[in-house]
């Protein structure tokens, strides 16, 4: 993969998964890049969320649905071409209830995937732990889900080893220092970016990929960008030996390994808990409670780090990503689930800056949705 020089300056603002998706397919193809964050590159929500790569959870519109199948894929595309390191960790997905009615929909939902030609498989409680998983104590007949495609994503590592290629073809980076303008020139089209250090970059365009940050971002151009106010509780344990496999979603708790040396723990449930006033620690204690039922050997670990993240989720749930036709230069790469959908949205959002085109695949998640 050489990099082609190409005169396009393009301020990526956000250095997360979806960020770094754009900015390293902008500089491979020869677009001059400059990653900008206020932190550091894949710290923010992408090192804060249960980095769970799926469409199963994604059925409640065909064309969401069929963009994360696309994500899927070209995560697959992405292990094949950087290497898959210690970020890519494929090996599928678990789902079981705890109770009648919530199996009922999960088998049902399981039935709209299988007539979507999406994999899923049903297998015995008993049969999960003989070989997939044996320090679950998932009862014997209890049917679970096996969606064998799915993986789970290190993050920060990707978003690393992303910025790393990128910065190969010439990529810059201004980190620790966060947007404070955007200057449009008399035509409305992007000009400059002026950052809390002072500096004032020349750009011809710019990509809010800035998270939760994102709806702050699009009013620099005078731009509403509804969001909805989402938070999430995520806590890392410790673990001398790392006792389950894969991500799965077990009653109450959602589970998955971390590398080495750690698990990540999330729910539903406890983050419904967040705007009570509950202190974090105790957040992190009914997480490891809950987790504990369902993976004992978890009972002797340590929480290591906790922390409550605020999911970016434009207004009506779905993605926000492309251009805005009134304001030329300025492009949203805006969205929930931006873990699985990172490398798709990375590839698509960069060809429609390079070449113009918009792609039929992102016509539903249009930034235009939302009026200015």
């Amino acid at each position: 993969m050489g990099c082609v020089q190409r005169p396009e300056r393009v301020a990526v603002i956000g250095v997360g998964i979806l960020g770094a998706g754009v900015g390293w397919n902008l500089s491979r193809h020869g677009a001059e890049v400059v990653f900008i964050d206020a932190g550091r590159p894949g710290e923010g929500v992408t090192n804060w969320s249960f980095s769970w790569v799926n469409a199963s959870n994604k059925t409640e519109r065909r064309t969401y649905f069929d963009l994360n199948v696309a994500g899927m894929a070209a995560y697959r595309e992405l292990a094949e071409i950087i290497g898959p390191d210690s970020w890519w960790h494929p090996g599928g997905h678990l789902r079981w209830a705890g109770d009648p009615a919530t199996e009922a929909k999960h088998l049902e939902t399981a039935d709209l995937l299988a007539s979507w030609d999406y994999g899923v498989e049903v297998w015995a409680g008993a049969e999960v732990r003989r070989r997939l998983e044996p320090a679950l104590t998932v009862p014997d007949k209890t049917p679970v889900l096996f969606y064998p495609d799915e993986a789970w994503v290190h993050g920060r590592h990707l978003v690393g080893r992303l910025v790393g290629r990128a910065v190969d073809c010439g990529a810059e980076h201004r980190l620790g220092t966060a947007v404070c303008d955007i200057g449009v020139g008399a035509d409305g089209s992007i000009r400059t970016v002026t950052l809390s250090d002072g500096s004032c970059l020349d750009v011809d365009a710019v990509v809010n990929a800035a998270g939760p940050g994102a709806s702050r971002v699009a009013g620099l151009i005078g731009r509403h960008l509804p969001m909805r106010r989402e938070p999430g509780v995520v806590t890392r344990i410790g673990c001398a030996r790392v006792p389950v496999n894969r991500a799965m979603h077990a009653p109450h708790i959602e589970i998955r390994p971390d590398g080495d040396a750690s698990v990540v723990l999330h729910s539903r449930e406890i983050d419904a808990l967040i705007d009570t006033g509950e202190d974090p620690a105790e957040l992190a204690r009914l997480l490891h409670e809950s987790a504990r039922h369902v993976v004992p050997e978890l009972g002797n670990s340590v929480t290591a780090q906790t922390r409550v993240a605020h999911r970016p989720i434009p207004a009506d749930g779905f993605p926000s990503v492309g251009a805005l036709p009134s304001v030329p230069g300025y492009y949203e790469a805006v969205s929930h689930s931006g873990i699985t959908l990172g490398p798709v949205i990375g590839r698509l959002l960069a060809s429609e800056i390079l070449s113009g085109k918009r792609d039929e695949m992102l016509a539903d998640f249009r930034p235009e949705r939302f009026p200015r």
